[in-house]
């Protein structure tokens, strides 16, 4: 059995390489030595986040596991078939349960039968990770595409510092992931949102963020449709989120969000949303920069070839590329078109 040997500090050095290895080690069925974890970064080795997420991978493969510990920069994980079923994840702060969701999707949709993922006690909606309503309505319409059904339940919004955010992961099996061609951006046919605020009802914090999205967009000639949600699920954590998503004629979906904060104006979130959404369909890219590299694993993982277009080349996106073409041996090309970068999965 071919040991997969990683080195966590090349490319971003940071977690990405982490879940990724260990999704692909899952699916291909390898041993995975990972070492130098999340190198790069402040706080180096696994934080609470990663190491649910490893221990969740290794229940979906009934993995064996040396060196999970927090803050450990080393670990083996040793899969095993995956098989599919109930599982549970409780990650314990508000790490981010996205993430956490990111590292197991691609094993799930490789399990003989039907995942159902619990996690508890972690974040919905923080900083540095999508939130979890772009991966309902961004994220996984987009792998439906290529065949992926899944959906994201949402028990309880969890956010920064205590976390306790709730949610359920479905996902059926797929026997063959199909390419994604996303070649030509279309007509701008609607844009949709969510905004969510926990416990800020008093302080119309969904609505404010929401008008100030519209607002801004409506300058820029785009009328937006936002649902608001004044949500009571977690009296623990107060906090807000705001996704916001276009889709076009062609079936092309780009999304962008923001995150309520301590001190942060509700007109900030909102505005903040709307911008990153403008510079995405201004640019006319085929997918947003975060699912850009979200994508790559699952058009590594399909059958012939794929393209999309995006507007910058992250360095999540590279580091992907990179851990894609080193443990599934295949191709990637990536080059500069009329300001988009075209991203294809050579067949």
């Amino acid at each position: 059995m071919h040991l997969i040997e990683i080195d966590g500090s090349q490319k971003s050095g940071s977690g990405t390489i982490l879940r990724l290895s260990v999704a692909l080690a899952s699916i291909l069925g390898q041993p995975l030595h990972l070492y130098n974890i999340r190198q790069n970064r402040p706080q180096p080795g696994l934080r609470p986040q990663h190491l649910e997420a490893v221990l969740t991978a290794a229940k979906l493969c009934d993995a064996q596991l040396e060196g999970v510990t927090v803050n450990s920069r080393e670990l083996w994980f040793n899969p095993n078939e995956v098989k599919g079923g109930v599982f549970e994840a409780e990650i314990g702060t508000a790490g981010s349960i996205p993430m956490l969701l990111m590292t197991v999707l691609p094993i799930c949709i490789f399990a003989k039968n039907t995942v159902q993922l619990h996690v508890s006690k972690g974040g919905t909606d923080v900083l540095h990770s999508p939130t979890i309503n772009y991966m309902r309505n961004v994220f996984l319409p987009v792998l439906k595409r290529m065949g992926v059904n899944s959906s994201i339940k949402v028990h309880k919004y969890g956010y920064y510092p205590k976390g306790l955010g709730e949610v359920t992961l479905t996902v059926e099996p797929c026997k063959v992931l199909q390419p994604l061609r996303l070649e030509e951006f279309g007509v701008l046919k609607a844009v949709r949102g969510v905004s969510v605020c926990t416990f800020l009802a008093d302080r119309k914090v969904a609505e404010r963020q929401a008008a100030a999205a519209k607002s801004h967009l409506a300058e820029r000639g785009i009328i937006a449709s936002i649902q608001i949600i004044n949500d009571q699920s977690n009296p623990v954590q107060k906090g807000s989120s705001l996704v916001l998503w276009a889709e076009t004629d062609e079936g092309i979906l780009l999304g962008a969000d923001a995150i309520g904060e301590l001190k942060k104006a509700s007109e900030a979130v909102g505005k903040e949303a709307a911008e990153k959404l403008y510079a995405e369909v201004s640019a006319e890219a085929t997918v947003d920069v975060h699912l850009a590299d979200m994508l790559v694993p699952y058009v590594a993982l399909a059958k012939g070839s794929s393209v999309y277009l995006t507007r910058m080349v992250s360095d999540h996106l590279e580091t992907n590329i990179w851990l894609a073409e080193t443990l599934l041996g295949v191709k990637f090309k990536t080059m500069k078109i009329n300001g988009l970068y075209r991203v294809e999965k050579v067949g």
